[in-house]
């Protein structure tokens, strides 16, 4: 099946994609803060720059988005049609960044959660924050 728009349209659409500030992101954010935590948004100096830092707990955070991150048996995340080649290479390359960027912040002895985007949506989501805050405490 071919692209609905042309390429220039495609590439301003990929482009405007924020990787910052996302909506599930923000949901984590105001859950977290209206539960007493506080954290620091967006680690540089840390592998995979990490959404959340809560230091108190050595705990980071990384709210990815199913899409981006090549989350499995997701019905968010669907392949595209188009370029196949591209896009198969560039999610299996985030894929590993990913599990690489875990294994060196662990070693460091940070606890690492990852919440995804699915687990964010009206049905999931209050069971989703609850279990964050678990996992923090734990």
């Amino acid at each position: 099946m071919a692209d609905t728009v042309d390429k220039k349209r495609r590439s301003e659409i990929m482009r405007s994609v924020k990787g910052f500030n996302t909506k599930p992101e923000i949901i984590v954010r105001q859950y977290l803060f209206s539960k007493g935590f506080r954290f620091r948004l967006q680690n540089k100096s840390l592998h995979g720059k990490p959404d959340l830092k809560l230091k108190k707990y050595s705990c980071l955070i990384f709210v990815n988005g199913c899409f981006w991150h090549g989350h499995s048996n997701c019905k968010i995340y669907v392949m595209p049609k188009t370029n196949k080649k591209f896009w198969y290479s560039k999610i299996e390359n985030n894929i590993k960044r990913d599990k690489r960027n875990i294994r060196e912040l662990k070693k460091l002895g940070w606890k690492v959660i990852v919440v995804w985007e699915c687990q964010l949506k009206n049905k999931n989501k209050e069971r989703t924050l609850q279990g964050l805050v678990n996992k923090i405490l734990s």
